[in-house]
């Protein structure tokens, strides 16, 4: 499993972003897939999933309405569109197979991550 994540930058509160994941080394296109983040000084928590299908997808209560999680079969990529953005929003964001309530990918099953600072 590799996956690469990209698009992180620092916006002011209320603008718009788009990560992006690129995976390799897997069947992309035939397994579930979600976004987490790490808060500065906080845990990794869940932040959208999406079905193998691309029918269904999850978010975490505080992102539902602001945040679209969807997936590019052909490219194997992952995409998480995030509008709205608040000060809270600001973390490490990774990418890794599974679904919304897989336990906390490790070290091993996500990539290095892209940095997102929300702040005026």
């Amino acid at each position: 499993v590799h996956l690469v994540e990209a698009g992180g930058v620092s916006v002011q509160p209320g603008g718009s972003l788009t990560l992006s994941c690129t995976a390799s080394g897997f069947a992309f296109s035939g397994i579930a897939m979600r976004c987490v983040r790490q808060p500065p000084g906080k845990e990794i928590e869940r932040v959208a999933a999406i079905a193998s299908t691309s029918k269904d997808a999850y978010y975490r209560d505080s992102v539902k309405g602001r945040f679209v999680i969807s997936r590019d079969k052909v490219n194997n990529i992952l995409y998480l569109q995030m509008n709205s953005l608040q000060t809270e929003d600001t973390a490490v964001y990774y990418c890794a197979t599974g679904g919304l309530y897989s336990p906390a990918p490790a070290p091993y099953e996500r990539g290095q991550g892209t940095q997102v600072t929300v702040s005026s």
